[in-house]
């Protein structure tokens, strides 16, 4: 809708208004706190990273040839989902297409797909959304709105070298130019989103979320390029009130998105460098991180967090109020890694006992403290001491508690209360020594 006054027109759009259907979704997505991250596609043959066919230079036509030989033998969508499910993770995100612009599921867009460029013939997309539905683990979809190989994706700052035409002496243009050629080539290209999310929502069962990546593909641009995502997300939400948005742009939320991701760090935080241009909004919130050091599979990267800092991680990220979605970089096989195998087990050991403090629990609002983080549910408040030797531990709290204990033996705790200066100090047991998370609960009621 165009206003006009004096001579001035201004553009006004409606702004976003999640339906019930999405508020509820959004409510259970932030009670999840843990997730799995999954990149796999043909990229996983080269065992260099998901990002290859631009680090690498690789030609376009080359790369390709790839597909001709994916065959995962070993791929089995139920035994991916139990694992996961019995790490404790509530939730599975999912590239169904990454930057290489090949689809991990069966679409009527192009060849270059699972089922009809590769020998396996299978799509893996809609074996793991069965899986997921017969295990009761939600299902989310990364999408690459980036594209290395496609001729009418509008050129960004990456996947220059790939042998593409457009790509040619692109730098070198003025950036009117290029501002041009980028506007005219978008419809085309935008069009094929569209017809591929739909394909996605439509296709297969119980999609929770689309998760959108490469936004930030044209964070340098001299002269703005308008990726219509308004536009975008509102076709979604028409398609599908209840799916939950979200982009990996690396700025503040933009209107039309349910949830806020941060790359590689805690919400407020920036120690990736990524994060430096967005604030926390009041929406759900998810960080990812890598399991090892990569996101798709690298068979020099053996650089495995270990179990007690995954569930470290874990546990900061639920005291911030949000979700960890930890990656893991499937084989070219089919297979998930062994050690991230045994990382899975470990977490699941952990959650399995320790679940209570972080599923569907919240930010504390106070400073963090020394020792380590709080996580509160209800009139709970759950007190994980992280690594540290100490007699005692204090809190601002703003009255005195019913109970202090033990979270695991409920074996009650001494400690006082100074109501003056709304503090809380508790006295550690005698047997307490530094460990990875030592869990002490406060009733407050």
């Amino acid at each position: 809708m165009l206003f006009c006054l004096t001579g001035i027109c201004i553009s006004l759009s409606a702004q976003y208004v999640p339906s019930e259907e999405n508020l509820k979704a959004r409510q259970e997505f932030d009670g999840f706190r843990f997730g799995i991250f999954l990149h796999w596609g043909i990229y996983s043959e080269f065992a260099q990273g998901e990002w290859y066919l631009n680090s690498g230079k690789l030609q376009q036509e080359e790369y390709a040839k790839s597909a001709s030989c994916f065959y995962p033998i070993r791929f089995d969508a139920r035994e991916w989902v139990r694992a996961i499910k019995e790490s404790g993770a509530r939730y599975i995100t999912f590239t169904s297409r990454h930057h290489d612009g090949f689809s991990m599921f069966h679409t009527a867009e192009n060849k270059y797909n699972i089922v009809d460029a590769t020998p396996f013939k299978r799509d893996v997309l809609k074996e793991l959304a069965d899986a997921c539905h017969e295990q009761g683990v939600k299902l989310h979809l990364y999408y690459s709105i980036l594209d290395w190989m496609r001729e009418d994706y509008p050129l960004g700052r990456t996947g220059l070298f790939t042998g593409r035409e457009s790509a040619k002496n692109w730098n070198g243009r003025p950036a009117t130019e290029k501002a041009r050629i980028n506007k005219e080539k978008y419809p085309s290209y935008f069009q094929f989103m569209k017809n591929q999310v739909r394909e996605l929502l439509m296709n297969y069962k119980d999609i929770g979320a689309l998760w959108f990546d490469g936004y930030w593909d044209h964070d340098s641009d001299s002269i703005a390029f308008d990726w219509k995502m308004s536009e975008f997300y509102d076709y979604i939400h028409t398609l599908k009130p209840e799916c939950l948005v979200g982009n990996n742009h690396h700025i503040t939320p933009i209107d039309g998105e349910d949830f806020q991701m941060f790359e590689r760090d805690l919400p407020g935080e920036n120690k990736a460098g990524l994060s430096e241009n967005q604030t926390i909004s009041a929406l759900p919130l998810e960080m990812c991180q890598t399991m090892n050091g990569m996101w798709g599979y690298k068979v020099a990267d053996q650089n495995y967090k270990t179990t007690e800092e995954l569930i470290e991680l874990l546990v900061r990220a639920a005291a911030k109020g949000s979700n960890l979605l930890m990656n893991i970089g499937p084989q070219p096989n089919g297979e998930l890694p062994a050690t991230a195998l045994n990382r899975l087990k470990g977490m699941g050991k952990w959650l399995n006992a320790y679940g209570e403090t972080i599923y569907g629990t919240h930010r504390y609002d106070a400073e963090e403290p020394s020792w380590g983080v709080v996580t509160q549910k209800d009139s709970r408040l759950f007190l994980h001491i992280l690594h540290e030797e100490t007699k005692s531990i204090t809190l601002p709290i703003d009255k005195k508690p019913k109970t202090v204990v033990v979270f695991d033996s409920k074996q009650p705790l001494g400690y006082t209360f100074n109501k003056k200066k709304k503090e809380l100090t508790v006295q550690m047991p005698a047997s307490y020594t530094a460990q990875p998370d030592f869990i002490i609960q406060i009733n407050r009621q």
